[in-house]
């Protein structure tokens, strides 16, 4: 990114308040969305009480009407099967969507509970489909977070599908470092909202495999763990161990 096209989007920022270090940063302010346009999209943003931990965005079989965006907390996204097992399809974080999935069919297909206090925005979708018709912008930015959503689901497939159980850990490992890294965060030092026993149903594993790998990958000197903390010491070895490469994503990929 250019130094022009940053400081575009550092000037956007700041010409809401409400926007600020919002979760809805990368679908309000698309490069090039002009101050005018910036204050429509504004007027049809709701911003909403922060949900506690344990409270639900929406539940399965609910109408679909809005998009959520995640401004800070974060989320967990499952499914009720119909011998009533949980199965879980995802975590959000901010700056991330919730009920991509629902546009389709109309309803929502899965449950967004809140895994500690999360404030979100709502964004009403008929009225942002009709804004995205009038802005090409915004429009580009819809289509491009839809495009994520389907590569997203694709990869998960695949991991749980052909990966051993330390690929599965070490993959969601550093998918979380990426998109924490994304939004400004440290990609190497984070907290894991979920628990132990989220992670497994997520990956596919046994809550017992879960924690043996977190230990394991410690005793490796690949992970520090305490608790929710987490911290990736060796990316290139959990990269490797992956089948990624994070050459590209961090310059000094072992810290101390």
């Amino acid at each position: 990114m250019s130094n022009r096209e940053h400081d575009k989007i550092v000037n956007l920022s700041k010409l809401k308040a409400a926007c600020e270090d919002c979760g809805m940063y990368g679908l309000c302010l698309p490069i090039g969305i002009h101050e005018k346009d910036m204050a429509r999209l504004e007027k049809i943003i709701k911003r909403k009480q922060p949900l506690k931990k344990g409270e639900h965005l929406f539940n399965q079989g609910d109408a679909f009407h809005s998009l959520y965006a995640i401004k800070s907390g974060s989320v967990k996204i499952y499914s009720i099967a119909d011998d009533g097992s949980e199965q879980i399809t995802g975590f959000l974080l901010p700056g991330e969507l919730a009920g991509m999935d629902a546009i389709n069919t109309g309803q929502h297909n899965s449950y967004a509970k809140a895994l500690e206090t999360t404030s979100f925005c709502e964004m009403p979708f008929a009225q942002l489909e009709e804004l995205a018709g009038q802005l090409p912008s915004l429009q580009h930015q819809l289509l491009r977070l839809m495009s994520k959503e389907i590569v997203k689901e694709g990869e998960m497939l695949m991991q749980l599908g052909k990966k051993t159980a330390e690929e599965r850990l070490a993959s969601m490992l550093l998918s979380f470092s990426t998109r924490f890294k994304e939004r400004g965060f440290s990609p190497t030092e984070f907290n894991l909202s979920m628990s132990r026993n989220d992670i497994g149903n997520y990956l596919g594993l046994v809550v017992e495999t879960v924690s043996r790998l977190f230990t394991r990958f410690q005793e490796q000197g690949l992970i520090y763990v305490k608790g929710k903390y987490i911290r990736l010491i060796d990316m290139q070895a959990l990269g490797k161990l992956a089948g990624l490469n994070t050459a590209d994503n961090n310059s000094n990929p072992k810290t101390a």
